[in-house]
């Protein structure tokens, strides 16, 4: 075992979106991760919610099927639980209640448990039960009215939502409750809302708002878009540029290395002059290949990277110095991050079958062989 958290034991309640890729994070760190799914679970055909042994975020995990609908399967639930540091669960408000494994249920057989809990809306408010995605989340934060063209929003994938505000601050908040147990002795329950994490990533933003420096017109603002020096631009092959010298010294050495003295560049913070500056550098950068700007321009301080597309990222010298990929069982996916210097990141492992490692890990966790046979003989494994 290898990873900071090598000690930590992690029950997680199967689900989709941001409770696996939270879970996915604490199992690249080195936790034992067990993920509870549904008996009689299988990787149904391929779909973007179904991705079998491509679902990366699953990686990492042991797999225990079990009926948690009948009392011997939640019995077997409530023993793992017992014996974990922390539970993640993404349904509904009142859904594990009803399961009779809600929190206060697990806290009584477990009192140091840390209870994560991962809903789009939140545990309560108005809008707790209705259902939802991670536009709908990011939508209610103020986030996705900043982002898009000027004439619309556009959905930033579901990273805002689901991963970034959802994930990883049921990750963020977990651990400071793990940190807190270990003085305390008692657990808590972590309520994790994605409109609150999508909020809670808007910070700088709601602070430069309120300051006057940000409107609500989109790519009218410096990170937005609406800066013609913090963009992308299309080159002679139809590939593009990312374009980000924010600092004055930065843009004096962008316009030196591209080779240009124009006047009417001047002046970068000159809002009213931004549509041609914009259309200005918009035909120098036509006038040449991506890579032939890269070339130039790549690992100097003028600030421009290339606009890669998923194939080409893995490919990078810079991604492959630092090993920012990794290929597991032929599926090429992001490795763990951040890189620790004593306690690296565990290698990642493929996603396991549902129920792959049902009698293992039961079996670790302290059941014997006849208490395992009852289980399969009433039902609650296979």
């Amino acid at each position: 075992m290898t990873g900071p958290l090598h000690d930590l034991k992690i029950i997680e309640f199967a689900g989709i979106g941001p409770g696996p890729f939270a879970a996915m994070l604490f199992a690249d760190m080195g936790a034992t991760v067990v993920r509870i799914e549904r008996k009689g679970a299988t990787r149904r055909p391929l779909s973007p919610l179904n991705l079998g042994p491509f679902d990366v975020v699953s990686r990492g995990r042991l797999s225990v099927a079990l009926d948690i609908k009948r009392p011997a399967g939640r019995d077997a639930a409530l023993r793992l639980i017992e014996q974990a540091d922390a539970l993640i669960e993404g349904f509904r408000p009142g859904v594990m209640e009803r399961l009779g494994l809600g929190p206060e249920t697990c806290l009584a057989r477990n009192p140091k448990l840390v209870y994560g809990r991962m809903t789009g809306w939140g545990q309560t408010g108005p809008l707790a039960h209705a259902a939802g995605h991670d536009i709908n989340y990011i939508a209610l934060s103020g986030a996705l009215h900043a982002i898009g063209t000027a004439e619309q929003p556009l959905p930033p994938l579901n990273l805002v939502g689901d991963f970034g505000g959802g994930a990883m601050m049921l990750a963020w908040g977990m651990m400071a409750a793990l940190w807190e147990a270990q003085r305390s002795g008692q657990g808590q329950v972590v309520d994790a809302a994605m409109t609150d994490g999508a909020a809670y990533l808007m910070a700088m933003i709601y602070g430069v708002k309120a300051a006057g420096l940000w409107s609500n017109q989109r790519q009218a603002n410096l990170l937005d878009g609406g800066a013609f020096f913090y963009t992308t631009y299309e080159c002679s092959d139809g590939k593009f540029v990312a374009v980000g010298p924010i600092e004055p010294h930065f843009y004096a050495l962008f316009l030196e290395k591209i080779g240009i003295d124009d006047p009417e560049l001047a002046d970068q913070f000159d809002l009213s002059a931004w549509p041609q500056q914009r259309a200005k550098l918009a035909a120098i950068f036509r006038t040449r290949t991506r890579d032939e700007w890269c070339a130039l321009l790549e690992g100097t301080d003028a600030c421009v990277a290339p606009v890669l597309d998923l194939d080409e990222a893995p490919l990078h010298p810079h991604n492959r110095a630092r090993k920012t990929f990794v290929e597991v069982d032929g599926v090429v996916q992001p490795a763990p991050a951040p890189h620790l210097s004593r306690t690296p990141a565990r290698a990642p492992t493929s996603p396991p079958a549902p129920g792959a490692d049902t009698e293992s890990v039961l079996r670790d966790w302290g059941f014997c062989d006849a208490e395992i046979a009852a289980l399969r003989a009433d039902g609650a494994i296979e």
